[in-house]
């Protein structure tokens, strides 16, 4: 047991990505069954549907979980009421400042942790009073910080400065780069998108297709004047880099991201104008399988690796 584990109730300090249009109840449950951390995905429901998804989750697993808020969400005050009401009692909350509603959520005896991509916003948010904080190096796909920190870099740099606990994320599919995240003294782990590509996932099986069919290269952080994202290179991105060499306004910027993008492209399967949100670490992802499997194979690498570095001479000199 460490101090994740302890702090969420779980048997291994993995965590899953709260993910839009990706993690609904089936994800979160199978997930939290196989011993990690579930997290409803709230950026992408309205709050009657969310409230589904929590009842939901509560039927299909004894185990604990949580949900994901961005803190920029319009409804975000009854998504909140709707999470106290439920009895949720772990909150990951992201996309915004925690100054404000983390004590509300602490008065509720909800457990709080918050997402960030530097040292300035992991100390805002330590200082803010949150239970732990995720942070999430460059890699990662989806919403994204503007600094282009790796998690290489990221996480020694928090650990450094921050006194509560510390969970990596960005660029984390295998329980060997799990391992070498610990090390670098994270105590606990965020996946998204190899979560992506589960039979869980609410996420089409186009883009689960697509995912598989991910090279090197081929995801890149684009829109940095709104909320930098990264995505697969498709057909909407390539309008985008097109719309760049002109040195667009904003507002034509908004003008051709348009409304509902990423729903378009994640859970309707429009792989051509859809926004596909997905990290680097989508290039060794090769397969579609159970969730409860996934957390297996990460789980049972991050010991047989373990007792690699430990005994094998090529790790010393």
């Amino acid at each position: 047991m460490n101090r994740i584990t302890e702090l969420f109730g779980i048997q291994y300090p993995v965590i899953q990505g709260g993910m839009i249009w990706v993690s609904g109840w089936k994800l979160a449950t199978a997930v939290s069954n196989a011993g990690g951390l579930g997290l409803i995905g709230a950026g992408s429901m309205y709050p009657d549907v969310l409230r589904e998804h929590i009842r939901k989750a509560r039927a299909n697993t004894d185990k604990p979980f949580g949900v994901n808020v961005p803190l920029l969400y319009a409804d975000l005050e009854e998504i909140l009421q709707i999470i106290v009401e439920e009895g949720v009692k772990i909150v990951f909350t992201s996309a915004g400042n925690p100054k404000k509603w983390t004590p509300f959520l602490k008065e509720n005896g909800i457990r709080v942790a918050h997402v960030v991509s530097s040292v300035k916003f992991a100390l805002k948010a330590q200082q803010a009073g949150v239970d732990a904080i995720v942070a999430e190096g460059f890699e990662a796909g989806g919403h994204n910080g503007r600094e282009e920190t790796t998690t290489l870099t990221l996480i020694p740099a928090v650990r450094k400065v921050l006194d509560i606990p510390l969970i990596a994320a960005g660029g984390i599919a295998t329980g060997k780069q799990m391992l070498a995240t610990m090390i670098l003294g994270a105590e606990g782990v965020q996946i998204g998108s190899r979560f992506v590509a589960t039979e869980e996932s609410s996420a089409h099986q186009n883009f689960k297709q697509a995912i598989l069919e991910t090279g090197d290269g081929d995801t890149m952080l684009t829109l940095k004047e709104f909320a930098p994202v990264r995505l697969i290179k498709n057909q909407f991105f390539q309008k985008l880099q097109e719309l760049y060499r002109t040195c667009p306004s904003e507002e034509q910027l908004k003008t051709l991201l348009g409304r509902g993008r990423a729903k378009r492209g994640m859970f309707e399967g429009d792989l051509e104008e859809g926004e596909l949100e997905i990290g680097q670490v989508a290039s060794i992802i090769d397969n579609v399988k159970p969730a409860g499997e996934v957390m297996r194979e990460i789980i049972e690498e991050y010991w047989t690796e373990m007792e690699e570095v430990q005994r094998n001479p090529k790790y010393r000199f």
